[in-house]
């Protein structure tokens, strides 16, 4: 129904115009919360940032609302992940909507993890779109978010590499403290329920156990062996992103004596989110290793 919902609502904007709009905001809209972080990051103040998919929400089955759509339509800008199953269902119809705006696909420039998963509405993500949670991958897209700021409001490209300047350091600093957190742990493999730290785990040497079977949740043969996993690689931390159900990390945390660990990389604060889950994921390997 909120097809239906969107394509009507699509049509009364373009009637009305803009008419009651405020002409002098300028805005740009991000696919997820954590894009918001990097356009304030480097721009301030000088574009309201849109979030179609809020934290909070799962951006791989996530649909908008109208409020949304009427921000969309006025955007200057539109700041996409490139792999997110969210975006396959909808981004094409958010680009007919306002043909105008600007275009950036952040996973372009990514060296991207392929990915099997299916998820609700039976796409399949040609990679795994949760390169965000990674410093490395960070560090390439703030260059790409300051290059596109730069192109819409060209007068203040100085200040833009200003701050993108100040930025790229606190990056470097929290990539250079996870180097430095897991050379110290002998366990390499932690699990969690949704795999959403792979390229995390690419930039450290990690291995990420899913207990996710193919996007959905696994079937008892798939819980026994992941049980067997964790006791064997004495894993005492079973990870979980806040939007997703505990039941099944629940129950395989019960039987082996682990703790589940909520994390919340769609946050919309992205520095203290990775920073916490790189804290949190060596915590956890530190006490495996003891």
């Amino acid at each position: 129904m909120r097809n239906v919902f969107f394509f009507l609502f699509t049509f009364i904007i373009v009637s009305c115009g803009r008419q009651g709009a405020n002409t002098s905001e300028r805005i740009i809209t991000v696919s997820i919360a954590p894009f918001k972080y990097f356009v304030e990051a480097i721009a301030g103040n000088d574009f309201k940032v849109n979030v179609m998919v809020p934290a909070g929400s799962d951006p791989h089955i996530y649909e908008p609302f109208p409020e949304q759509i009427s921000k969309l339509r006025k955007s200057e800008g539109y700041i996409s992940n490139g792999y997110l199953g969210f975006e396959m269902n909808w981004l094409d119809r958010f680009y007919e909507t306002n043909k105008s705006m600007k275009r950036l696909s952040l996973g372009n420039d990514i060296n991207p993890l392929l990915s099997e998963h299916q998820h609700e509405g039976e796409h399949v993500e040609g990679a795994d779109p949760h390169y965000w949670v990674s410093p490395r991958c960070a560090v390439i897209m703030a260059s790409s978010v300051k290059e596109f700021l730069s192109g819409l409001n060209p007068s203040q490209s100085l200040k833009y590499s200003e701050n993108y300047q100040a930025f790229i350091l606190k990056i470097q600093d929290l990539d250079k403290k996870g180097e430095e957190l897991f050379s110290t742990v002998k366990k390499r493999s932690f699990m969690i329920y949704h795999p959403n730290l792979a390229y995390l785990a690419r930039d450290f040497g990690l291995e990420e156990i899913a207990v996710e079977f193919e996007g959905k949740e696994p079937p008892p043969s798939r819980l026994k062996e992941l049980i067997d996993n964790a006791r064997q690689n004495g894993v005492r931390t079973i990870f979980v992103q806040r939007e997703y159900d505990t039941k099944n990390a629940k129950a395989i945390a019960e039987e082996i004596g682990a703790e589940l660990k909520i994390i919340d990389p769609l946050s919309e604060d992205w520095l203290k989110s990775t920073t916490d889950i790189i804290n949190d994921l060596y915590k956890s390997l530190a006490l495996d290793s003891k």
